[in-house]
């Protein structure tokens, strides 16, 4: 008699998880596939997570991985998996509007690089998620799945909305300043983006090279893990010139040692929210002496104000276009960004790109003595305002310097709503990020279960 194998809710499992049974047999990439649909058909008139899904092209893929399995073809790490992706990132065969009516209709004619190599691992591709305008700050429709009053962050609401909802186990996002550590805080997923060089840009919104990079949402670390399919040179993208994903399997390992995690004090605690503060020194607590506290260089004092010139420099240059196609249907916020850029001189921008190497330098010290950087992903719970995105404050500084992070839903505010815990690695030492991710995640659990 052949043992029955309880599963569960296909659409509830991690990406980890769905690519295990579906090895083994115990479920299909369609079952799979249409347990995701029909919670995007569920659920999505109210948290609008999808800015277009193709339910006939998706069952169509499913199929097609499951015939590959059934005839012993090769097959890749995401055989299978459902998957979402940003609507700033191009995908054959659908619409790419970059969270503007400018680009309504728009198709690309190619895959964005990382999109092909998704395909390649054998992803099945559900559909594109909500970003905001040109992802910048002016939201999109996305609610919180938590709480539909409140922000799921940005600019990859979507695709943070999504993982959250259970719609799809693992999506794709973009991070320019705080574009996915942010929106997984509020949301509850972990977030994780690479080093600045690791994933190409090929076929994804231009807005700005300098900081822009790809970023995963998924329900677990070993999830995020599956990035490593993505990374690598594709010899267009000439910023893309790293590959830590041959090591991202270490991430699934115990440290060799215990790791040491610096708590830093960063120029922008003030803005902690008081619960967020108290939580967070708890979580310090429960690390005991592998937490110690530690002071930034005083030269991050500043680095906001570099991140900003870049930004508003380099999307001006490479956006401003749709300002001077339509100032009717671009965002206030959009056009206070193209003004701000206009206003950032040569001098300026150049000397704030000049930085960027000097603050990693600033942190080899550091870095030399802890594993990882600790501190919270956002200063507080998802505001209850969808006019905003909220504050990526606390991301700003990784974001400057192209440092890898991760963020772990390990806190909770007062409206017991998700906050984030961020750990960010040295330049490059991605799967060392993600195994301290992992330990530091143990800890807090078994601290938990101790509790209780």
């Amino acid at each position: 008699m052949v043992e029955r194998i309880e599963i569960g809710e296909p659409a509830d499992l991690t990406a980890t998880q769905i690519a295990v049974h579906l090895a083994s047999g115990a479920l299909s990439a369609e079952a799979v596939t249409r347990a995701c649909l029909e919670r995007i058909e569920a659920m999505d008139s109210s948290i609008h997570a999808w800015a277009y899904y193709d339910p006939q092209l998706a069952v169509m893929q499913a199929k097609e991985a499951d015939r590959r399995r059934a005839q012993g073809l090769p097959l890749g790490p995401l055989h299978g998996v459902p998957i979402g992706l940003k609507d700033i990132i191009d995908a054959r065969g659908m619409p790419t509007e970059n969270g503007t009516p400018l680009d309504a209709g728009k198709r690309p004619w190619e895959d964005a690089t990382l999109t092909q190599r998704l395909r390649n691992a054998g992803a099945v591709i559900l559909g594109k998620t909500v970003t905001s305008e040109l992802a910048y700050f002016h939201p999109g429709p996305t609610t919180n799945p938590h709480d539909a009053t409140r922000t799921p962050g940005g600019s990859s609401s979507g695709s943070a909305a999504a993982v959250a909802a259970g719609m799809v186990p693992f999506a794709v996002g973009t991070q320019t300043n705080g574009s996915v550590i942010r929106p997984a805080s509020f949301c509850g997923v972990v977030g994780y983006k690479p080093s600045f060089g690791s994933v190409p840009r090929t076929g994804v919104l231009k807005a700005a090279q300098s900081l822009d990079q790809v970023g995963f949402f998924a329900r677990s670390i070993d999830d995020v893990a599956l990035a490593a399919t993505v990374m690598g040179a594709d010899g267009q993208d000439r910023d893309c010139h790293l590959n830590p994903g041959p090591l991202l399997d270490m991430a699934l390992s115990e440290p060799p040692v215990t790791p040491d995690i610096a708590m830093v004090h960063t120029p922008f605690s003030e803005r902690l929210e008081p619960e967020t503060s108290a939580g967070f020194s708890e979580l310090i607590e429960v690390l005991g002496e592998h937490g110690t506290e530690t002071a930034l260089p005083e030269v991050f004092g500043r680095g906001a104000g570099w991140l900003a010139a870049i930004m508003a420099s380099e999307m001006t240059r490479n956006l401003g276009h749709y300002a001077e196609q339509d100032a009717g249907q671009v965002s206030d916020a959009f056009k206070a960004l193209m003004e701000q850029g206009r206003g950032v001189s040569a001098v300026d921008y150049l000397a704030a790109r000049d930085m960027q190497p000097v603050l990693l330098d600033a942190l080899e010290p550091l870095f030399e003595r802890f594993d990882a950087i600790i501190t919270p992903a956002a200063p507080g719970e998802a505001p209850a305002d969808l006019s905003t995105t909220g504050d990526p404050i606390f991301c700003t500084l990784w974001s400057l310097c192209g440092l890898p992070a991760i963020t772990l839903p390990l806190l909770s505010g007062p409206n017991n709503m998700p906050v984030g815990v961020q750990l960010v690695g040295a330049y490059g030492q991605d799967a060392q990020l993600l195994r301290t991710a992992r330990w530091v995640l143990k800890q807090c659990q078994s601290n938990d279960e101790g509790a209780t």
